[in-house]
């Protein structure tokens, strides 16, 4: 069984949100019901790291409304993340899920089949999630993430209060956090910066 490091940088840094994509269900907040993976297993692994690039936020979300979540690779900064230890299967149930196409299906097959390949990046289309990036190798195992190709120069959009909320509660879990630190973190960020101030933040977050 083949097993790559899903890392998550979004919403996903929260460990039940992350459970809507293996189980399926609604993260509380959302408007969208996941259906799941095809194997619903629980990861075998969970590990905690910062690595090299940027977040930004971009778009409008059909679940949370307000910006998505993006991996900026060449931006000189650090992300905040957190791996989930997971098949290539899984990994690519859940990559076709955030693109809305069923897990099992050709797209979820292709991404599979790449997962084990992937030297930097690989391109699976235009589309907000279809570009596989390798971040990182733990244990002789790819960590893997997906963001779109073009995130370095996608339009800022302010992210809603639900969702970052969803990925404060990850950074708590994850990094430990305190709602200062959070605020500090999330005001750098495209998108965020300039729309929500640290106090507004804070507010949302939690102390």
């Amino acid at each position: 069984m083949n097993r790559v490091w899903y890392v998550a940088y979004g919403s996903n840094l929260a460990s039940d949100r992350f459970r809507c994509y293996l189980a399926g269900g609604r993260p509380a907040g959302g408007m969208r019901d996941y259906s799941g993976c095809r194997d619903p297993d629980e990861p075998v692994g969970v590990a905690s790291l910062e690595i090299d690039g940027g977040l930004v936020f971009s778009g409008e979300s059909k679940v949370w409304t307000g910006g998505s979540a993006f991996y900026d690779p060449y931006a000189a900064t650090r992300v905040a993340a957190r791996a989930y230890l997971i098949t290539a299967g899984q990994f690519a149930d859940v990559v076709a899920q955030e693109m809305r196409r069923p897990p099992g299906g050709e797209f979820a097959l292709e991404v599979s089949a790449a997962a084990g390949t992937v030297e930097t990046a690989h391109v699976l289309g235009p589309g907000r999630y279809e570009t596989i990036t390798r971040v990182a190798t733990r244990d002789g195992v790819p960590m893997l993430t997906m963001t779109n190709g073009e995130a370095a120069s996608l339009p800022p959009a302010a992210p809603s209060a639900a969702y970052l909320r969803w990925i404060a509660a990850g950074l708590r879990e994850a990094h430990d956090w305190s709602g200062a630190r959070i605020a500090e973190y999330l005001s750098a960020a495209r998108g965020v910066k300039g729309a929500w101030s640290r106090r507004e933040l804070v507010a949302v977050v939690g102390a």
